[in-house]
């Protein structure tokens, strides 16, 4: 039986490559995890910055109704208040 004398620098050098793939592999992971953190947190920051203008443009166009509904409600009870309010002034 013959015993080949470089069989510890193989040894070596195939745990090393192993150890190596496994340091790849979990870098590769950890890379791929963080891009997907990273896209989820920049996702839900967008969908806060949307959700906030549609809901300052909405409370906008809201105040801007209720300002012309309060301007026609006073214009036509106007003519009705004008001459309700028309009276004789005791002196």
């Amino acid at each position: 039986m013959f015993i080949n004398p470089l069989s510890p620098f193989t040894f070596l050098k195939i745990s090393s490559l192993k150890a190596t793939s496994l340091i790849l592999f979990v870098l590769l992971l950890k890379s791929n995890l963080l891009r997907l953190k990273g896209g989820l947190i920049g996702g839900l920051f967008a969908l806060i910055l949307l959700s906030g203008i549609v809901i300052s443009s909405s409370i906008a166009a809201g105040s801007i109704i209720y300002a012309l509904k309060i301007k026609n409600d006073n214009n036509s009870n106007k003519d009705v208040d004008v001459e309700d309010k028309l009276e004789a002034v005791n002196i």
